[in-house]
């Protein structure tokens, strides 16, 4: 994949002897929106050998595009923060999780919560009004 195509130079009027390397300097600067990573470096040189035109590919290593200094990317940010926040979830669940295997189960004394019976007669508090007369009305159709 293609991430950045780099400018052309020209060397113009160099001169290499047969059976002898040559160097030269090419500088380059990656787009500043390119994401940092490690990039595989690949050029290609065109040459003339007696007014023949030649092309060759070759691969230079892999180049390691890092961040300029400054203001940390958003990128970082949101991994930083997001780290942070399943580290607290985690602790929150551990936490959890602790409360539930050392806490004590006491058995509670029954409470009663109300009387047995549902005789409204025996209930007098409730006498004349309109639960005492549909209890009797139900009792007469029985």
């Amino acid at each position: 994949m293609l991430v950045q195509n780099l400018t052309a130079q020209t060397f113009n009027k160099a001169s290499v002897s047969p059976s002898v390397q040559a160097t030269f300097p090419y500088m380059f600067a990656v787009s500043r929106y390119l994401q940092p990573g490690t990039f595989d470096l690949v050029g290609t040189i065109v040459y003339e050998i007696h007014q023949k035109p030649y092309q060759n590919t070759f691969y230079n290593g892999t180049v390691e595009v890092v961040e300029a200094g400054g203001f940390p990317s958003v990128e970082s940010v949101f991994l930083v923060t997001l780290g942070i926040a399943l580290l607290v979830l985690l602790a929150l669940w551990l936490h959890g999780q602790l409360q539930l295997t050392t806490k004590k189960t006491k058995n509670a004394p029954k409470v009663e919560v109300g009387t047995g019976t549902t005789d409204a007669s025996l209930d007098e508090w409730l006498q004349g009004t309109a639960y005492t007369q549909s209890a009797s009305k139900s009792k007469k159709k029985k």
